[in-house]
């Protein structure tokens, strides 16, 4: 005997299927960084190992002559990881 599943069950475990989804969607882009804090800095350091800021800075070229006189307001990137 095969008994039909109510309306408002199937609306449940749909919604919660959903739900489930976008959590494990986001787990690796999100939560997993924020847990592994240490991990993350380490690659980050092993990366830039050897990069000068200056040189890969993408503004001095780029920016129009009549702009180049207020370059001196762009921050340099830096190490997200640090406190501000």
């Amino acid at each position: 005997m095969i008994r039909k599943m109510s309306r408002n069950r199937r609306t449940t475990l749909i919604f919660a299927g959903f739900v489930t989804a976008v959590a494990a969607a986001f787990y690796p882009i999100f939560f997993h960084p924020m847990t592994h804090v240490h991990e993350y800095k380490q690659v980050q350091t092993t990366n830039r190992a050897g990069i000068n800021q200056a040189d890969v800075q993408p503004v001095g070229e780029l920016v129009p002559l009549h702009l180049r006189s207020q370059l001196h307001r762009v921050k340099v990137w830096s190490d997200p990881f640090k406190s501000k």
